[in-house]
């Protein structure tokens, strides 16, 4: 397959050095004309292990050349990989002035040619910036359509520097975001040779996914530090700590807790996380991130206050309220935080949860219902059916599996709102909204 690179900066000549290797003929594409010579003569112009002797190797068998001319890597190219830089603004926004420029020049040379082309963009780019920069620029400057005379799509790069080789070769997946079928498949072909499971998804969703990755990354590294801090106040090897931390790959590394959703709660999260912080003060160390933790769970039930008023009525059932399904613990139940709210905004609730019904009867969180929250005992009732008679919202709290069944048997205007992704695969629509999704 033939490929042209636009830029070579770090992620466009390693791109390029390992497509080259993988058989693949590719023109590299840069306005710095000495980079260009640098290629040209078989040398890296970026400094990293393996790197130039792939370039060397590429070029000494006529696989990999350079250009400043952007028509001609286009004319000579099936698919081309844009790999230039969007550094930041001052405020924290893309300057996305080099993929507009290369946007620019491909397009123009797309209007002469008359061949499909594939624009596949590995620069990392906020949601939506494809649909509202790179695909009006291309299609301005060549006169023709997405779509249907050219495709684009999103190959995020997951390369570390240092470690690249190694990473294009040995990812924990290859990530493709198309709208259509057939540049996926295009697109496919270039990783024919590296042995990682590849996923398709819709363009935006690559795009978020390549920000969630550095933005967890990013967290790791903080969440680490602080927990560090904290131990060296108390005088314990934090390296001991993380090292025994991270063989939990059943709750600690894992997908565990990584599904968005609603608050936590439960006798665990909230008392631990308040007791380290306490802690930390009195060792006068800063925990900025897990102080923020309780915060942001906080805003989460505030959204989810926010989404019942917005639904405009006042007859709001609940169905689950414990802090997850299949148990009858109301301690710090974010459900029960929420229902709070939405007492206190005057809204006529109607409650169910088989597990809560039955702890009011024999549980050991009878006391607990009948001492702290008795205002919403008497607000639950015996049956979905009762809920879903007396209420216009209906919110779910849990995953019971009996919830399950009220989507054949709302009336009509009844509106769902599901704070736990009950309904696999459902998006927010008229009469169904996610919290998150």
């Amino acid at each position: 397959m033939n490929l042209s690179v636009f830029g070579l900066g770090y992620v466009g000549c390693v791109s390029a050095a390992c497509f080259a290797k993988e058989g693949h003929n590719v023109v590299g594409v840069d306005p710095n004309a000495t980079k260009v010579g640098i290629i040209n003569e078989g040398k890296s112009p970026i400094v990293e292990a393996g790197i130039g002797e792939l370039i060397a190797e590429a070029v000494g068998a006529g696989r990999l050349r350079a250009t400043t001319d952007a028509a001609d890597a286009i004319n000579n190219s099936d698919i081309s990989l844009i790999c230039v830089g969007t550094p930041s603004h001052a405020n924290g926004s893309l300057d996305l002035t080099y993929v507009k420029r290369v946007c620019k020049e491909i397009g123009a040379a797309l209007e002469a040619k008359g061949a499909y082309h594939t624009i596949v963009v590995r620069s990392t780019m906020l949601p939506g910036t494809i649909e509202a920069a790179v695909v009006p620029t291309l299609e301005v400057y060549s006169g023709k359509k997405a779509g249907r005379d050219f495709g684009v799509c999103i190959n995020p790069e997951f390369l570390r520097e240092g470690t690249s080789l190694k990473d294009f070769y040995a990812p924990p997946f290859t990530l493709i975001g198309a709208d259509e079928e057939e540049t996926a498949m295009r697109v496919r072909r270039l990783y024919a040779g590296v042995d990682a499971p590849l996923y398709v998804v819709p363009v935006k969703a690559a795009e978020m996914v390549k920000y969630a990755c550095n933005c967890f990354h990013a967290l790791k590294v903080s969440f680490a530090n602080e927990i560090g801090n904290i131990c060296k106040g108390l005088d314990i090897d934090s390296h001991q700590v993380m090292n025994v931390f991270c063989q939990d790959t059943k709750l600690n590394l894992s997908p565990y807790y990584l599904k968005p959703g609603f608050a936590f709660g439960g006798s665990c999260l909230p008392k631990d996380l308040r007791a380290l912080g306490y802690k930390a003060k009195e060792l006068d160390v800063d925990a900025p991130v897990l102080t923020a933790v309780l915060q942001s769970n906080r805003r989460q039930i505030e959204r989810a206050l926010e989404m019942v008023v917005a639904a405009g009525s006042k007859r709001i059932g609940v169905l689950g309220f414990s802090f997850k399904a299949g148990t009858d613990d109301l301690r710090e139940s974010p459900m029960v935080a929420l229902i709070e709210m939405l007492i206190g905004k005057g809204m006529q609730l109607s409650i169910y949860d088989r597990d809560v019904s039955l702890a009011r009867l024999f549980g050991a969180n009878k006391e607990y219902i009948e001492r702290e929250i008795p205002h919403i005992s008497q607000l639950m009732r015996g049956s979905v059916a009762e809920v879903l008679n007396d209420s216009e919202v209906l919110i779910i709290g849990n995953k019971a599996e009996e919830f399950r069944r009220i989507e054949t048997e709302l009336r009509a205007g009844q509106v769902v709102i599901d704070l736990v992704r009950l309904f696999d695969g459902r998006t927010s629509d008229e009469t169904y909204r996610g919290i998150c999704w």
